[in-house]
């Protein structure tokens, strides 16, 4: 059993003495524990080394002790098992020499093992619920199958991800083969972390703002769908849409356990859109964490007010940006835990 179960039972719509609070990308890039074996080590080394994905996965918690921990890892590992091979470029983040242009690429492409090609990842998971010892869940996750074919196609990040685009309207059997390999190959992968023993899920729609809410429904929220309804009987599953808040009423009516909220959705809005009926998760801009820690300590109350402390898991609207203070992240963190309605 977990002990601090608290994320869990905000999960599951129980009543809580205080919200859970957990920060996406948590792991990572603002701990001076993490540069330090950032400089040893390249970025995809760290992800397929269990004893390194691992620890950076409980250096947050060791210091801040959050109610839940997430995995350590990328959700650009499902295209490389896929036979999609991106890098990590120093300034450029991640590329693709020969990115997915056509009928020919997708048929290249393959759903794999996931033994075989992410079985560094169950391995990663094991080391990290021994280092948590039952005291908090940890969360694994995968990108949706639409922000990873976005990655795929376009070859590399970008403001409008137009030739993403360009591909699912010129090419639309092409890409939704794609989008549904994607798919299948993040159901397996889940599905395996979670016998690995993740406590719950995450799937990270990044790009899902990108498309008119038509086109969201038909290039990512019904393969989204189908990753819920293949893991909600196994773990809880949270959906996070950045920017996609005209779909909420729609993925409320699904099979999640939470839905994350960006910071341009007020709690209000989104209580109203989700018809209070699935908990909801978030939604600090990740940047007001630069505010003064007394400021900070007023925003998260405000919030915690707002959203109702029931169904309800403390968050940012996104991940935690590399310049964060690490007080300033405390602050965030003890807010939570000296939450008092």
């Amino acid at each position: 059993m977990i002990k601090n179960d608290l994320f869990l039972k905000a999960l599951r719509g129980e009543t809580v003495s205080r919200p859970p609070v957990w920060m996406m990308r948590q792991a990572g890039r603002y701990l001076p524990e993490f540069m330090a074996i950032k400089e040893k080590y390249d970025f995809f080394t760290r992800c397929r080394t269990p004893e390194l994905a691992s620890e950076i996965t409980v250096q947050p918690i060791r210091r801040y002790g959050m109610d839940a921990a997430i995995l350590f890892s990328d959700i650009l590992v499902v295209p490389q098992a896929m036979n999609i091979p991106f890098e990590m470029k120093a300034g450029l983040g991640p590329y693709l020499p020969n990115p997915i242009r056509s009928q020919k690429d997708v048929d290249e492409t393959i759903v794999p093992d996931i033994h075989e090609t992410l079985g560094y990842v169950m391995d990663a998971i094991k080391m990290t619920k021994e280092k948590l010892n039952d005291e908090i869940p940890l969360i694994g996750f995968a990108g949706s199958p639409w922000t990873v074919f976005c990655y795929c196609v376009q070859g590399q990040g970008s403001k409008s991800f137009d030739k993403a685009k360009e591909f699912c309207f010129t090419q639309p059997v092409a890409a939704h083969q794609l989008l549904q390999k994607i798919t299948d190959t993040s159901i397996a992968y889940l599905k395996e972390k979670v016998k690995a023993g993740v406590d719950a899920v995450q799937i990270f729609d990044s790009w899902g703002g990108m498309l008119s809410p038509t086109d969201y429904q038909e290039f990512s929220w019904r393969y989204i769908k189908q990753i819920i309804d293949a893991l909600h009987h196994e773990a809880p599953v949270i959906a996070f849409g950045k920017g996609c808040w005209f779909a909420m009423e729609e993925m409320a009516k699904s099979h999640v356990s939470a839905l994350g909220v960006d910071w341009t959705l007020s709690p209000k809005i989104a209580r109203k859109l989700t018809n209070n009926n699935v908990t909801l998760q978030g939604n600090m801009d990740p940047s007001r964490l630069l505010s003064p820690p007394a400021e900070i300590k007023k925003i998260v109350t405000q919030m915690i007010n707002d959203f109702g402390k029931d169904k309800y898991i403390v968050n940012l609207g996104h991940g935690i940006l590399p310049n964060i203070p690490v007080d300033h992240a405390k602050a965030f963190i003890d807010a939570v835990k000296e939450y008092e309605a």
